[in-house]
């Protein structure tokens, strides 16, 4: 199993900033932020299953655009997975006649270009002998972290979340973990927004590595434009004996 991440910024600003999203090999996607939009129209038609941490438009803008423009190419829908909160959400903001077309009615109810999946936390998901199972987050909107397991070894992607002791529970009892993607959008001069908008800082992301009872490369995702190098290196000055490395768009994991 091979992951690519597209997006991994906590903005837009240039080539380098996309928002977040991960390819899965050629045919699953999670969550669906601009960094899909570098995929050529040939490799969007092949995504089959799209997993959504949360309904933040970081995470969800390239969403409607996939199901648009390859929608008409595909023998099949687009399954796109999420809890029942947020594909509720995805209903009434999103694919709602308003905002954008209702894909899971077009062109027509029985054969529509999208089906909705819902998923619960702690139930895994498998495709194709990949397992994808949705952890606790805690962010301002109903949220999930990922575990994906190729069953050799396990990626976890944390998603948007502040702190979340359920989720460093769940995390240690993963004992094929070799990854861990974990946010940290702000620095900690701006600790009260992280703490408002429940996100991560360096001086909170202290604290819930310290719940981390396995070995695991951590790399840093969701940083903010502007901020990248302050917040790294004090990450670096907090939580240095981690060694966490920033996630870099491209970069490629092997499960």
């Amino acid at each position: 199993m091979k992951i690519r991440v597209l997006g991994c910024s906590g903005g837009i600003g240039g080539r380098h900033l996309r928002t977040t999203s991960f390819l899965i090999d050629h045919d699953i996607l999670i969550d669906a932020g601009t960094g899909v939009g570098d995929l050529a129209i040939a490799e969007l038609s092949q995504i089959d299953h799209v997993f959504i941490t949360h309904s933040h438009l970081d995470h969800t803008a390239c969403l409607p655009f996939i199901v648009d423009t390859v929608g008409e190419m595909r023998n099949r829908p687009l399954t796109v997975h999420a809890s029942a909160a947020t594909l509720e959400i995805l209903r009434a903001h999103l694919f709602n006649w308003a905002t954008w077309p209702d894909f899971s009615e077009i062109p027509s109810a029985e054969s529509p270009f999208m089906v909705f999946s819902t998923i619960s936390v702690g139930e895994a998901v498998i495709i194709d002998g990949r397992k994808i199972v949705p952890l606790p987050a805690d962010h301002t909107v109903p949220a999930v972290a990922f575990q994906i397991d190729s069953g050799r070894t396990s990626l976890v992607f944390s998603g948007d979340t502040g702190p979340c002791p359920e989720l460093w529970q769940a995390v240690n009892q993963i004992g094929n973990l070799k990854y861990l993607i974990v946010e940290c959008a702000f620095s900690d001069r701006e600790k009260k927004l992280a703490l408002m908008s429940k996100h991560l800082c360096p001086s909170l992301l202290m604290e819930e590595l310290a719940q981390l009872q396995r070995d695991a490369e951590v790399f840093i995702t969701h940083l903010k434009p502007g901020q990248i190098e302050l917040t790294m290196q004090e990450i670096e000055d907090c939580v240095g004996e981690f060694r966490p490395r920033m996630l870099q768009n491209n970069q490629l994991f092997e499960l």
